[in-house]
């Protein structure tokens, strides 16, 4: 029987943004999963639920419910459209993240019931920390890289309390925004292969692949 890898969540597993089918960071990690852990029973099935656009209440009731067996691994990305829903708006911001946190308390519970090994990763900010992203279209918003850092702030504590290690995508994005191109252009492979954005807040190949190597260092550090 082979091991189960599921991924969870929104746009950051996906494949659509980074150039199609295999290109996304679930799709990249589930190969390197088969390529480099084949004995672990007899290989890796991938079972993506993590949809475009979702946000963390849809993880906790529409995704995990279509989680009908076991897995053996689950990697998680929530709560970045969450706070973009609220976006510019420093009073609503923080409601925002206290009902990610709740959401995501639920799913990491519920999610512990059935898997083996569960990483959260953290939201990135494509603005590098400036709160502006110029080709968006969208305003400036001087505190939204501190609502994101609150936010994953909020994520790391619910990690931690179901025991999950935290996969600092977040970190690892930062200078690879605005300080790098414009996140807003829709290549998945841009000139500069230190742009790991398009269509603003979307992974393109290159950050899908940072995205799957975030998460191969706490799989196996």
């Amino acid at each position: 029987m082979n091991s189960l890898y599921v991924a969870l969540g929104d746009s950051m597993s996906i494949d659509d943004y980074a150039g199609g089918p295999g290109r996304g960071a679930a799709s990249l990690l589930h190969r390197d999963l088969n390529e480099h852990e084949s004995g672990h029973k007899s290989g890796w099935d991938l079972l993506v639920l993590a949809r475009d656009g979702a946000v963390t209440a849809d993880v906790l009731n529409r995704q995990l419910p279509q989680l009908t067996v076991a897995a053996d691994l689950a990697t998680v990305t929530m709560g970045g459209n969450d706070l973009l829903s609220a976006y510019g708006d420093d009073i609503a911001a923080p409601a925002v993240i206290a009902r990610v946190e709740a959401q995501a308390d639920g799913v990491l519970a519920r999610l512990r019931r059935l898997t083996g090994r569960i990483v959260v990763t953290t939201v990135y900010d494509p603005s590098d920390g400036t709160g502006v992203v110029p080709g968006s279209g969208l305003g400036p918003w001087p505190r939204g890289p501190h609502w994101i850092r609150t936010l994953n702030q909020a994520l790391t504590t619910v990690a931690g309390r179901h025991g999950a290690p935290v996969a600092d995508v977040h970190a690892a994005f930062h200078g690879h925004g605005v300080t790098a191109g414009d996140p807003a252009q829709s290549s998945p492979t841009p000139a500069s292969r230190d742009l790991w954005f398009c269509g603003v807040v979307e992974p393109n190949r290159y950050g899908a692949q940072r995205i799957r190597d975030t998460w191969q260092a706490v799989i196996r550090p």
